[in-house]
């Protein structure tokens, strides 16, 4: 007869150490977001918990998952949705990541002071601990991504930490189209660089540019990766969203269709799993630590770097000389 060990609760719903191989377990989640913010919290949390059962070490959400994406629109009304750090939801995180020893980065519209607000990452270790946030640096200001009216600009500056599993970098959205930011965070020791995310087509736009869009949106984060010579793990949104305004009609007849795609990239710029564009998800992706050492060694970009060459990168932009003309 043959037997089985039957599994424990406990066994089912707490990460367990990686081996010594610095195997970490990533997991990504991708969902709609209601109307209804504690719905949205609990919708998460679900979503986490599944992350767990499959044996996620790191869980990382999509770009303010508390809400639909309400920068579709400039209202005041809007920055109700934002929250204190800590609050409700660092503190249902930090339950959450104790409780199953996993570490957690979690999204947020960060309320800082009365008419101070930024676009917010928690960054919550294994012990429950909040480690700290990172404030969203680039804030973009596009057609229905009307940021600039709600987020203040970050000032942490950019930032890695030292969780359980690995040091870990975390950048949002707007901030992946940087360069800079990601090698900021690499030279920090973040061996994975994260990316809570809300992007998507405008549907008239889809058919022309949705491609290009999509493609050119996967290929900047490759970059990164193979730039820096780490892991790039990315969360995205889904749903076709259409937020109403004060008035209670769409502020825009055609909403946003978040592309999801969710993404994790290997520090050779491989793709080792992406999601897919419309359905609800949880990601669960490999990652060996030891590669970004083996590709830091193989392609030694760090090494080769001309530190004594950039100093004009601080500059917004590299005027010729008066009365001499342009460089050919």
């Amino acid at each position: 007869m043959v037997t089985t060990r039957r599994t424990s609760a406990r066994a089912k719903t707490r990460a367990t150490a990686p081996p010594s191989s610095r195997l970490v377990k990533v997991g990504l989640t991708q969902m709609a977001c209601g109307t209804s913010a504690r719905a949205n919290l609990t919708r998460q949390l679900a979503l986490a918990q599944r992350a767990v059962e499959r044996g996620a070490h790191i869980i990382c959400t999509q770009e303010l998952f508390r809400s639909q994406y309400f920068c579709q629109s400039e209202n005041h009304d809007c920055f109700g949705f934002a929250e204190t750090i800590p609050g409700p939801s660092t503190t249902a995180f930090q339950q959450f990541a104790k409780k199953r020893g996993v570490v957690v980065v979690a999204s947020l519209f960060e309320k800082r002071a009365a008419g101070l607000y930024h676009n917010t990452a928690a960054v919550i270790d294994a012990d429950g601990s909040l480690l700290g946030v990172y404030r969203k640096m680039h804030i973009p200001d596009d057609p229905l991504f009307y940021e600039k009216f709600y987020f203040t600009p970050g000032d942490t500056g950019f930032r890695a930490w030292r969780t359980k599993f690995g040091t870990i970098g975390v950048l949002i959205c707007w901030d992946q189209w940087y360069p800079e930011a990601a090698r900021l965070t690499a030279l920090q020791g973040a061996e994975i660089l994260f990316y809570p995310t809300a992007i998507g087509w405008h549907p008239r736009e889809k058919e022309q540019y949705g491609m290009a869009q999509h493609q050119s949106w996967e290929v900047i984060q490759r970059s990164h990766a193979v730039a820096n010579g780490c892991w790039v793990a990315v969360a995205n949104r889904i749903g076709h969203e259409l937020v109403n305004g004060p008035d209670g009609k769409p502020v825009s007849a055609d909403g946003l269709e978040f592309w999801g795609q969710s993404f994790v990239a290997s520090p050779d710029g491989l793709i080792v799993q992406r999601a897919s564009t419309n359905r609800e998800e949880v990601m669960v992706v490999d990652c060996d630590l030891d590669k970004v050492e083996f590709a830091r060694t193989h392609w030694p970009f760090l090494r080769d770097r001309r530190i004594d060459a950039y100093g004009q990168l601080t500059e917004r932009f590299i005027d010729p000389p008066a009365g001499r003309g342009h460089a050919r």
